[in-house]
């Protein structure tokens, strides 16, 4: 979604709480953005979600607007004419702030098309197969989203974070209250722009019924609906849409029938498709609902144990979806030499006594996690916590060769190579200089 960035920590938070609308972290460009998992949502058939675009009240009024302009002249830079468009307000009955968005969208779409000054039917036809039909209706959507920098809604703060709320309520199947939409916008406003205490509480008094007056419009473009106990929801048709808009931004946004194929599959075989790309991260639930944690973790650390950093990774990735019942395997893995560390970070970080990792301790990880995405394709590899760059990871570079990590000469031959930072480069060159010299020496002293 153009313009909106989303936090994981605090979206995950999100789901399970049905809350707050994550707030966006300042000056943070789209490159920089984490993927975000999405929980499955299922999909209704594209024949159903086809018949229900042309009674979207936004995309009817399109077509009633197209047939209402005929052929007429239109200003210089594309629109109906003052006089043309109180007429148009009028005669379809929508209020003129909504008309302009009518208008864009029927000359986006094709349904009008504007040459040499004059606008007139254009080259869409709505007798369009099921296809095209979700095809036109994505390009609806993008249309409505992309005028949020324009003043969709008529509330800067709303627009400022509609890609957030719309998320949002695409993560909660069975709707969100309005006010805790309302207190997630306030919440996210605060992290983005640092208002004043007189500034926030001026917004917190506007927001409910700007608030409402948004929703209603979303509701006018075919994405939201009340659910009977008072909720927000999404329609079938948002569903659809918000998906395809997190789809292109990378998220990994699954439908039901996505996930449930992985649900059967053994741990080697699940851990062997997050590996490869073949599943994400968002197949890990279902699975994990087939099974006990306890039995789900030992089976998990059983092949981390003897495996590969790819593998590691991969299983990290799943125990991080487990709580504390899952404490005794795990608790088990602190025996295991490559299992250890990641066993006690766990324990660590749900509050169970674990022990203690030391500054060694860390840069193996570190290089275990590196040594992962040599094994790992596809979106996998973006669940696995890679190091800083910048100075730390040139440091981190130095200590790698003492930890006696198995993979630290690929490790600091991969980043030598293909390092964008060349001081980054020249450090991985000397340390991978001096593992392999202590390898040797290591292999020299075993041979005795």
């Amino acid at each position: 979604m153009a313009n909106n960035v989303f936090d994981l920590a605090e979206l995950r938070k999100l789901i399970d709480e049905q809350a707050v609308v994550p707030p966006r972290p300042p000056e943070e460009t789209r490159a920089e953005r984490e993927a975000l998992t999405f929980p499955p949502v299922p999909l209704a058939p594209d024949a159903e979600l086809a018949r229900a675009v042309p009674e979207v009240p936004l995309v009817a009024d399109a077509i009633r607007l197209t047939g209402w302009t005929g052929t007429r002249a239109v200003t210089p830079d594309g629109h109906l004419t003052e006089a043309d468009a109180a007429a148009a307000a009028a005669e379809l009955g929508v209020p003129a702030s909504r008309l302009r968005l009518i208008w864009i969208v029927a000359v986006n779409t094709g349904l009008l098309q504007i040459i040499g000054g004059r606008a007139s039917r254009g080259p869409l036809s709505m007798r369009l197969t099921v296809e095209a039909t979700l095809e036109f209706w994505d390009g609806v959507v993008m249309d409505v989203l992309d005028r949020a920098d324009d003043g969709l809604t008529g509330s800067a703060v709303v627009d400022g974070h509609l890609a957030e709320m719309l998320a949002t309520i695409y993560s909660v199947r069975s709707g969100v209250a309005t006010a805790n939409l309302a207190r997630g916008i306030l919440q996210s406003h605060e992290v983005a722009c640092a208002p004043g205490p007189a500034e926030l509480r001026k917004l917190a008094a506007a927001l409910p019924a700007e608030l409402l007056e948004a929703l209603s419009l979303l509701t006018y473009c075919g994405l939201v609906e009340q659910t009977a106990a008072g909720r927000t929801a999404l329609t079938p048709l948002g569903v659809w849409a918000i998906r395809r808009d997190l789809l292109r931004e990378g998220h990994d946004a699954p439908t039901t029938a996505e996930v449930e194929v992985f649900a059967d599959l053994s741990a080697a075989e699940l851990v062997a498709a997050l590996v490869n790309g073949s599943a994400t991260q968002s197949a890990v639930a279902g699975w994990l609902e087939r099974r006990s944690p306890e039995s789900a973790a030992r089976e998990l650390i059983e092949i981390a144990a003897s495996g590969t950093a790819g593998q590691r990774g991969a299983v990290g990735a799943i125990l991080e979806e487990l709580g504390p019942e899952a404490e005794a395997p795990v608790r088990q893995a602190l025996d295991h030499p490559l299992m250890r560390r990641y066993a006690a970070s766990w324990l660590h970080i749900r509050d169970l006594d674990a022990p203690t990792l030391g500054p060694d301790d860390h840069t193996w990880i570190a290089v275990d996690s590196l040594a992962a995405l040599m094994h790992m394709s596809g979106p996998a590899a973006g669940r696995i916590d890679t190091p800083e760059p910048g100075e730390d990871l040139i440091r981190l570079v130095g200590e790698m060769p003492a930890v006696g990590h198995p993979d630290t000469i690929a490790v600091l031959d991969m980043l030598a190579s293909a390092h964008d930072d060349q001081a980054v480069v020249k450090a991985a060159r000397k340390a991978a200089l001096k593992a392999r010299t202590l390898a040797h020496a290591r292999s020299q002293g075993a041979g005795r």
